[in-house]
């Protein structure tokens, strides 16, 4: 009897053994099989021969490191085409989420809808789309900024002047929206006269060439706001060989132009933060590319750089 215990009591020790080893293997095999959690972005982005898109570029890259997720960077060159191109290839990469910077807010809608289509998830920084579905848009209130600009001039040309607006890429709700504000600040004022409202592509060199041209049609002038940096930079290279004392304001913070402001050179730029931009769009979009539910937008405050 007791004989027979034993060998009953071996059987179910090696039994015991047999499974556990079993479980061990499943569950390591269960492992294995996991799905990769591995997340891959791609940001196509306007332009990188902008300061202002390098710093968010360079932010973006920096904040996928730390969040331990791929980004693959396609600039468009400002060209319409080319970023809906970029966007095709992208997808072709097999990206979990597109960041997408349009070069037209209107153009950019078919690369946005083809995405939707392809049930890859969008999210647009710094400009708008107008067609397709977008997940989330991160951007500074760009209505907010022109009127910023608006009424820091008015305050330092004391209400009354000629003014002249240099405008960004037409299309883009970035160069809609500040002009938008700036106007809403300036307009209707008694004594200030707005007598140039130019495009100038968002380019220091185009900037220089339309500036050039208003000054030979308009000799005084009290104040010019460019709807980013490099146009207000390539304006006060003009205004400079002119011989003109004319207030400039940017719009963007890059490094150049806080550099000008600081010197007196520059009136003021508004910081928009490209660097915060970056880093929130890689964040959410990893967020978004796992199926966490993400807010429909991300504002990015704004704040007045004046000399110091």
């Amino acid at each position: 009897m007791r004989k027979g215990l034993l060998c009953l009591l071996a059987v179910g020790l090696v039994m015991g053994l047999l499974l556990a080893g079993c479980s061990t293997e499943s569950a390591l095999e269960q492992e294995e099989k996991k799905p990769d959690q591995d997340v891959t972005i791609g940001l196509s982005i306007s332009t990188l021969n902008n300061p202002f898109f390098v710093t968010l570029r360079d932010e973006a890259k920096k904040t996928a490191e730390k969040e331990g997720v791929e980004l693959i960077v396609a600039d468009a060159q400002n060209d319409t085409a080319k970023q809906i191109n970029d966007v095709e290839d992208l997808m072709e990469k097999n990206v979990d989420l597109l960041l997408i910077n349009p070069t037209d807010s209107k153009a950019v809608s078919t690369a946005v809808e083809s995405a939707n289509q392809s049930d890859i998830p969008v999210i647009t920084i710094d400009r708008e789309a107008e067609g397709g579905k977008v997940v989330s848009h991160i951007a500074s209130d760009n209505v907010k900024g022109g009127e910023m600009a608006g009424e820091f001039i008015l305050n330092e040309i004391g209400g009354e002047g000629n003014l002249v607006e240099l405008q960004g890429i037409a299309g883009t709700s970035a160069a809609r929206d500040r002009g938008k504000g700036f106007h809403e600040a300036v307009d209707g004022k008694k004594d200030v006269k707005v007598v140039a409202s130019q495009p100038a592509g968002f380019d220091r060199a185009e900037g220089l060439k339309v500036m050039e041209n208003i000054l030979q049609s308009h000799s005084d002038i009290q104040a010019v706001f460019a709807h980013n940096d490099e146009m207000a930079l390539g304006a006060l290279q003009a205004i400079r060989s002119a011989g003109k004392d004319i207030l400039v304001v940017g719009f963007d913070a890059t490094d150049d132009a806080v550099e000008a402001v600081n010197k007196g050179e520059m009136g003021a730029t508004i910081a928009q933060k490209p660097g915060e931009i970056g880093k929130i769009a890689v964040r959410v979009a990893a967020e978004a590319a796992q199926g966490e539910k993400v807010k429909e937008f991300y504002p990015v405050q704004l704040e007045l750089i004046t000399e110091k």
